[in-house]
């Protein structure tokens, strides 16, 4: 017993002076479930800028390792040493992977520790261009006309696009053919064509296609209108009668299990900081997101509203019976 205890205590000993020495001169690395050039790889690439100054200076370097609806890239994390030196950046697929992803090697509300959420991407429901309707209004007409005959497109299974056409159907009640692409490029390629009709997508990849008039756009997933001259006048699809309807592509950082409450604290006031740097907050504007200013910022708040989108996104994978493996 006696030496239980005093292993016991060099080894609380022992993480309470790295928690002090942390981060030190090791690199941290942040794990981007995704393939590099990504919409998540460019918000993890801006946040490790922003957050090498409060963290001491030292490197911060982007590990991409994409797959299986971004569990594999979760599952390195949840495995890796709990020293603050290995992160997860990921988006709303964090919430999907219970249901999404069969047999996971980790628990998404138990294996991590959850360190603030980062920024909210709204997406866009766009058309192809050579839909005859010119509102929402129209377009509802048009899909009560042509169900059974309706192409959905998305970015491939447990991508945000995907997401969001499963919520859009089911807000409609009206079954869409889902047509998955790798990756959003050549969904929009196809849509440009009109190989397929609809596409629900991030504002990242959805904005320099309605600028340059190459899909119709005909509403927004948030609850309230976005501000940006390119899309502010289009309608929520809240305002056109799908009451409660509301996508936003979030990203969380999130470190193992395990990792020394010091340690976690450190990287939360770095990234509470990080959060607040201009030049920051002006790249994820240029994004069309949103950095994160309330109370999710906080790990209790991230850990809360995880579990919200988990029991949200839940029945809508279920109903759907589709998987990311």
């Amino acid at each position: 017993m006696n030496k239980l205890f005093a292993f016991t205590a060099i080894a609380a000993a022992a993480l309470s002076v790295h928690a002090q020495d942390f981060p030190g001169s090791k690199p941290i690395s942040i794990v981007v479930p995704f393939a590099a050039g990504g919409p998540t790889d460019r918000v993890a690439r801006d946040l490790a800028e922003a957050l090498r100054k409060p963290l001491g200076g030292g490197s911060i370097v982007v590990d991409n390792v994409p797959g299986a609806g971004s569990s594999i890239g979760a599952a390195k994390v949840a495995r890796a040493n709990p020293d603050g030196y290995t992160l997860l950046l990921n988006h709303i697929g964090m919430s999907t992977i219970p249901t999404l992803v069969r047999n996971v090697p980790f628990k998404v509300e138990s294996d991590f520790e959850y360190l603030g959420i980062v920024n909210d991407v709204p997406m866009t429901l766009i058309a192809k261009p050579q839909m005859a309707a010119n509102n929402y209004k129209e377009l509802t007409a048009w899909i009560a006309a042509n169900k059974g005959k309706i192409n959905l497109g998305n970015a491939g299974i447990g991508s945000a696009s995907h997401l969001c056409g499963l919520l859009y159907q089911t807000a409609m009640k009206t079954e869409m053919t889902p047509v998955p692409y790798k990756g959003t490029a050549p969904a929009i390629t196809d849509l440009i064509g009109g190989q397929i009709d609809l596409l629900c997508d991030q504002t990242t990849n959805t904005s320099p296609q309605i600028e340059a008039k190459k899909v119709k756009p005909y509403a927004v997933t948030t609850s309230k209108r976005l501000t940006t001259p390119l899309l502010k006048d289009l309608p929520t699809l809240q305002e056109e009668g799908l009451k409660g309807f509301e996508v936003t592509i979030w990203h969380g950082l999130y470190a193992p299990k395990g990792t020394p409450p010091a340690v976690t604290k450190k990287l939360n006031d770095a990234l509470k900081v990080a959060l607040k740097d201009p030049e920051f907050i002006k790249k994820q504007e240029g994004l069309g997101a949103v950095v994160a200013a309330d109370g999710r910022v906080e790990p209790e708040g991230h850990k809360k509203f995880v579990a919200a989108e988990i029991a949200k996104w839940s029945p809508i994978i279920k109903a759907a019976g589709v998987y990311a493996d």
